[in-house]
């Protein structure tokens, strides 16, 4: 027995420095590890922002006061507005329509007759509802700026403001509402999702497409043996660009990260051993290496991209789709991922979403252990 359990180590050792030779001979199993990480990391964490700042807004003043002065200069002194000065509505509108400007802020000729009279001075707002998302945004800046305005105008004229409703902001775990904060946790799920599910798609079909599965089939190597000698180095590499990722989040854009790292860790190890297992079921079942690759694409990341939370809320989803994907791996690490950074532990999520992930990795080795045969095809 004891020569029995020698031999499959070191049938297991030889499976996987064989494996991990294919890997640092290949530049583009490398690359997608450590480098698309990197890439994909500048360009979200740069280049894309779900905050409306530094808004270019078009202002109209058709009278001149102190009043109007006052007003208008609580858009110069925020930091989500680029004022622009217009002479007249037709020509600011016309830059609403050649996309210059995102809104207007029209103060009528009566603005201060008006004002002093009931507190209600007629102010005009044109918003480009192109992006309804981002012009309901830029619609409540604008009305922040009225309300604070119009507080500390009555207060300075011994008059109080009937607001019907008051309305006291306290933003949890995101205080200074950084879409960054919420992006780039999420993009390391889509990034682990590309390196485990992308890389181990192809490499029972390489092994068939090169040959080599024949050698290796007439070897007293098991299925078991294949497996793991498979699984072990791409996991090992997966963790080393989650680790780069992580890194990069709290470092270089300034994400908090509030969990543990033990947790962080653990939740990270399950979604590898899903996405790898994921990726090796289609790698056996495709059997060609550019057919794996597209079948990755199309079940790994664009689920994971569109149907996991990383960008779009689930619970704005149709609910068809919001059942849909209960079956996307990402979903639940894209969970676990914003709540260990913005939140802390919260154990709830954690163990429930973990759950779930050892449940998927299990029942995609099962897939695996009874699709895999060890005869030639």
């Amino acid at each position: 027995m004891k020569g029995e359990a020698g031999a499959r180590k070191m049938r297991l050792r030889s499976l996987i420095k064989k494996e991990t030779l294919q890997i640092i001979r290949d530049p583009s199993a490398i690359g997608i590890a450590f480098l698309l990480p990197v890439i994909l990391l500048v360009i979200f964490g740069y280049g894309v922002s779900l905050d409306a700042e530094h808004v270019p807004v078009g202002l109209v003043i058709e009278k001149q006061g102190p009043e109007v002065s006052q007003f208008i200069s609580g858009f110069y002194n925020s930091e989500y507005f680029e004022p622009r000065f217009f002479s007249s509505v037709q020509e600011a509108e016309k830059s609403l329509m050649d996309r210059e400007i995102a809104a207007i802020v029209w103060t009528r000729s009566n603005f201060a007759r008006t004002l002093l009279n009931t507190l209600d001075a007629p102010i005009g707002v044109i918003v480009n509802g192109v992006d309804a998302n981002q012009a309901r945004i830029i619609e409540g800046y604008i009305m922040g700026v009225w309300i604070s305005w119009l507080d500390k105008y009555a207060r300075s004229k011994g008059m109080s403001l009937d607001i019907p409703v008051t309305v006291k902001h306290r933003i949890w775990f995101n205080p200074a509402v950084r879409s960054r904060n919420f992006l780039v946790p999420g993009l390391i799920a889509v990034i682990m999702t590309l390196i485990g599910g992308m890389l181990t798609s192809m490499v029972v079909a390489r092994e068939w497409e090169r040959g080599t599965m024949e050698a290796l089939l007439v070897t007293p190597v098991q299925k078991a043996e294949i497996i793991l000698g498979k699984t072990i180095p791409y996991f090992i590499l997966g963790m080393g660009g989650m680790t780069l990722s992580v890194v990069m989040a709290v470092w270089l854009f300034n994400v908090p990260f509030e969990g543990s790292f033990w947790a962080l860790a653990l939740s990270s190890a399950l979604f590898m051993l899903t996405a790898i297992g994921l990726g090796l079921v289609i790698s056996v079942a495709a059997g060609n290496q550019f057919v794996a690759g597209q079948i990755a694409i199309v079940i790994t990341f664009l689920p994971a991209f569109m149907l996991s939370g990383f960008v779009f809320d689930i619970g704005s989803m149709p609910v068809p789709i919001q059942i849909i994907t209960h079956i996307v791996a990402a979903r639940y690490f894209v969970s676990i991922l914003q709540s260990l950074f913005l939140a802390g532990d919260i154990w709830p999520i954690f163990v429930v979403n973990c759950l779930w992930l050892a449940g998927m990795a299990v029942f995609f080795f099962m897939v695996i252990k009874r699709k895999f045969h060890k005869r030639l095809q």
